[in-house]
Order: structure tokens, then C-alpha cells, then sequence
């Protein structure tokens, strides 16, 4: 029998800076692949052809105003702030935890500073447009997408090596 590890504690980082204290969600990127219908000569029915990833995004939630956040505002560059999330999940049969980080970096698509009333509790919520992203358990890397670079490494296996070579780079 065994117990599902589950999320006791987190941090997230942008741009160094610890969010000890302020932040109250992270929601990671949604990894979906662009699959197109195809249906051939001879076949008996369509098959979904992959041709690569969707657009990635991280969204996360802090309880209050986050000034240096809004001074992000406008990015210029693609991969201009980056994030890292790190969970610390235990599963409660054996006491063990995973360690859970997210290294991402891209810019502020969307700040939801929420809505402002006196006497209430308040969010602020962004949404970052990712360029890069890798996920790792327990320091061993699981996921490496960097768009840019045109890298998608997934359990140790470079999928588009191939492909930078036939292009020479």
C-alpha cells in the first residue's frame, strides 16, 4: 500500500528574491501537445500527429501588492525574469519527502492586482509567459524545454538533438 506524496510546504523565487511569507499559490505549466488529425491512403482511420508543444505558461498567487513585480511590468526580452519554484512533498505512510523544483524563466504576461476594498483579504495574481522551463525531482531533472534553443529533453533524452544537427546547430 502506499500513500500519495502531497505538497507540505513551498517557496517560490523571482529573480532570486524568496517570497517567504507572501506567496499563497503557484499553479506549474500545463504541458500539452499540438496534435493534428491525419488520415492517409490506406488508413482506416485518422491518427493525431505531434508537431510539438503549445504555448507555456505559469501562474501564481501572492497575498498582497508585490511592488518589484509590477517594476517587471514590460519585459523586453523574452526570457527576462525567472522564476523557481520548490515544493517540499511527504508522503505520510513513511515520512519521506521529495523535493520538487521548477526553474522557469519568461515574462509577465498578465498582474491581477485584484480587487482592492478595505477590510478584505487581497490578491495578486500574475500569469508568466514561459521561454524556458525544467523540472526536477530530488535534484534529478524530469522535464527541459528550452524553446529558444530548441531543446526538449524528457528523462534524459534530448528529442530535438537530431534535429539541431540536421541544421547544424
Amino acid at each position: 500500500m502506499g500513500i500519495p506524496s502531497k505538497l507540505k510546504d513551498m517557496m517560490l523565487f523571482n529573480n532570486g528574491n524568496n517570497y517567504l511569507g507572501q506567496i499563497a499559490s503557484v499553479t506549474p505549466p500545463v504541458l500539452t501537445r499540438k496534435m493534428e488529425e491525419w488520415r492517409g491512403g490506406g488508413m482506416r482511420a485518422p491518427v493525431k500527429v505531434d508537431l510539438g508543444m503549445e504555448a507555456l505558461t505559469m501562474e501564481w498567487t501572492c497575498g498582497g501588492f508585490m511592488r518589484e513585480v509590477m517594476a517587471q511590468w514590460g519585459e523586453p526580452t523574452l526570457d527576462g525574469i525567472q522564476l523557481r519554484f520548490v515544493g517540499a512533498y511527504q508522503r505520510d505512510d513513511t515520512g519521506a519527502y521529495d523535493t520538487v523544483e521548477i526553474v522557469a524563466r519568461g515574462r509577465h504576461e498578465e498582474i491581477d492586482m485584484g480587487e482592492a476594498k478595505v477590510g478584505e483579504d487581497t490578491e495578486f495574481s500574475v500569469t508568466t509567459a514561459l521561454a524556458y522551463y525544467k523540472l526536477s525531482v530530488n535534484g534529478s531533472v524530469v522535464q527541459e524545454f528550452d524553446l529558444l534553443n530548441m531543446v526538449e529533453i524528457v528523462n534524459g533524452v534530448d528529442r530535438l538533438s537530431s534535429a539541431r544537427n540536421l541544421f547544424g546547430i
